[in-house]
């Protein structure tokens, strides 16, 4: 049977070694947990971005039967409140702003800014937060809304 001696050396141990992993120059447990926690959540947001950068080219729209359907590409970053929506077409898509609005209210995100250009090619770039008491979304989940959006768009056009 291990002894509380024992125990409590081997947990101390596995404190220390955890602080030494995330850099943390706390002293007490509790402040070791936090910068082990804060440590967590920044690698989860770079895993996301790597993500979404690697996915960028690969995460457009077009139907592949259709040579003259623009390709739209998408991307969606996780802020700190919300995200960060940028959606990019060569062309102009002539009611393609109303289907992705349409999306992110769907979701019960609130767009608290944006910036569109509609006119020789459409570009978009909207913040969107959640609204309260609506269930927590994710970066893909509003990535996959707004190709959604795309993909109605394009059957209604």
């Amino acid at each position: 049977m291990v002894s509380r001696e024992q125990k409590r050396a081997a947990l101390e141990e596995k404190y220390q070694h955890l602080r030494s992993v995330t850099n943390s120059n706390a002293v007490n447990k509790a402040s070791i947990l936090v910068d082990a926690s804060k440590y967590i959540k920044d690698l989860k947001q770079k895993v996301e971005r790597l993500n979404q950068d690697i996915s960028f080219s690969g995460s457009s729209s077009r139907d592949d039967q259709d040579d003259q359907t623009p390709l739209i590409k998408v991307r969606v970053e996780t802020l700190e409140k919300g995200f960060l929506i940028n959606v990019f077409s060569e062309t102009s898509c002539p009611g393609l702003l109303v289907s992705i609005l349409e999306a992110l209210e769907e979701l019960g995100l609130e767009v608290l800014d944006a910036r569109v250009s509609c006119a020789d090619c459409f570009q978009l770039e909207a913040v969107g937060e959640e609204n309260e008491g609506e269930d927590s979304l994710d970066a893909q989940v509003v990535k996959q809304a707004v190709l959604q959006a795309i993909k109605n768009w394009r059957v209604n056009t």
